[in-house]
């Protein structure tokens, strides 16, 4: 037996608002001590934390390590999912293998091509545009609330045909669903807010079903009824996944990104200075406190050997990407922020089969909004001192309020300020 299985299983102190803050001088030890680690995560579940970039890289291809929480041996992981819809939450690309994995994606990989993410460039732009016009006159924002928030939001609306002016309702009901801190969440509250999902999910694509638009959700349904290739499940469950998908981790990598520039005084000038480094500069944000931390969760389907250690089967895997990101065997000096690096090959969005199909989006989303804000807010600063920014919990890093200043300005003609983003604009028509 080796030695790292009959060691204690460390805690991530979610509870402490210094970890919480900046988790990484723990990550750092857990690195340091061993390439996997046991450890009680969110929500007082046991993982086997793989905390070294090669290990990881290696384990998000391998297929002993499966996507489905029915190969877990904790039944928590199943309980926390609502106990009405169990099945059909466990039936999205997200927690499928092969050979549904392959079917699903196929159906929506055609929206999300580099080139179809291109075309949403303009619009993106006009997002962003309109979201700042409503508080340039202020010279004070809440960039999580005002901006990076919305703009994710409101471009997978358009996207997938959802009424932006639901955004609040779904929003909300995510909320309730997603994990956070150290105590498990109430199976009450999580199955009364995928109920009202659920609810809302169907009578939307039966309005669809009826007046079918331009759009990603209409283009599932087409496949659901004429092609049989989901069924009704799937197509809910797909539903929820990439509306949900497509903005939460995005306000993330946004307000995180701004954050990062905001501590490191030096990088925020250079980004001015020189805005062809954007493209780096989200590589770089994405890898040193990405939006996906501590990492992705895999569940052994036999006992595994990773790094000379034996992961019994059933056993949760978190490819800890967010310490793996800072190993200093693939990433010289990787504590440092530096949005002039190469050769930036980071897990954040994962690695093999899974890897993020919303990775283009996402990257042009950073761009334009990061890029947009620094260009129209002047002057830009944290409103308060850093030891104050509050950070999520858990699963999905960020800022939950990122309250700044800037050089009040004039919107741009047209774009009065309150005007904000309605759901009348010119609407994202790409479907697969």
């Amino acid at each position: 037996m080796s030695s790292t299985m009959s060691q204690q299983p460390v805690l991530l102190p979610y509870a402490d608002p210094a970890f919480v803050a900046d988790p990484f001088p723990l990550y750092r030890q857990l690195r340091e001590e061993g390439p996997v680690r046991r450890a009680v995560i969110a929500g007082g579940l046991e993982a086997w934390l793989v905390t070294r970039y090669e290990d990881g890289l290696a384990a998000l291809s391998d297929p002993r390590l499966s996507s489905d929480a029915r190969d877990a041996s904790d039944p928590r992981l199943l309980q926390q999912l609502p106990a009405s819809q169990r099945e059909s939450m466990l039936r999205t690309m997200l927690r499928a293998d092969p050979p549904d994995h392959t079917r699903l994606r196929r159906l929506v990989s055609k929206a999300f091509t580099a080139r179809r993410v291109a075309e949403l460039r303009p619009r993106i732009q006009d997002i962003a545009d309109r979201l700042l016009d409503a508080v340039v006159p202020s010279g004070r924002a809440d960039l999580v609330a005002d901006f990076a928030l919305p703009l994710p939001v409101t471009v997978i609306s358009e996207l997938l045909g959802v009424p932006v002016t639901d955004r609040h309702d779904f929003q909300r009901w995510t909320d309730d669903m997603i994990l956070r801190g150290a105590e498990p969440p109430d199976p009450a509250v999580v199955d009364a807010a995928w109920q009202q999902m659920r609810s809302y999910l169907t009578g939307l694509l039966a309005a669809k079903r009826s007046r079918p638009g331009d759009d990603l959700l209409s283009a599932l349904i087409t496949a659901r009824d004429e092609e049989q290739r989901l069924d009704e499940d799937e197509l809910i469950a797909m539903s929820f996944l990439l509306l949900v998908a497509g903005y939460i981790t995005t306000v993330n990598l946004i307000s995180g990104g701004i954050a990062a520039l905001l501590a490191h005084p030096d990088q925020l000038q250079l980004l001015r200075d020189d805005p062809e480094l954007l493209p780096d500069a989200i590589e770089e944000f994405l890898r040193y406190d990405g939006p996906v931390n501590p990492g992705i969760a895999r569940f052994a389907r036999e006992d595994v050997e990773i790094a000379g250690v034996t992961i019994p089967r059933g056993a949760t895997v978190l490819i800890a990407s967010a310490i793996a990101d800072r190993d200093p065997a693939r990433f010289p000096d990787p504590d440092r922020l530096d949005i002039t690096r190469q050769d930036n090959a980071h897990l954040a969005f994962g690695h093999g089969i899974h890897y993020c199909l919303g990775a283009p989006l996402a990257r042009l989303e950073g761009q334009v909004a990061i890029g947009t804000a620094l260009r129209r807010l002047p002057g830009l600063a944290l409103a308060v001192p850093p030891g104050e920014l509050r950070w999520k919990p858990s699963g999905l890093r960020g800022p939950e309020r990122l309250p700044v200043t800037f050089t009040p300005s004039r919107p741009r003609p047209g774009g009065a300020p309150g005007a904000g983003v309605t759901s009348d604009g010119p609407g994202v028509t790409d479907g697969p």
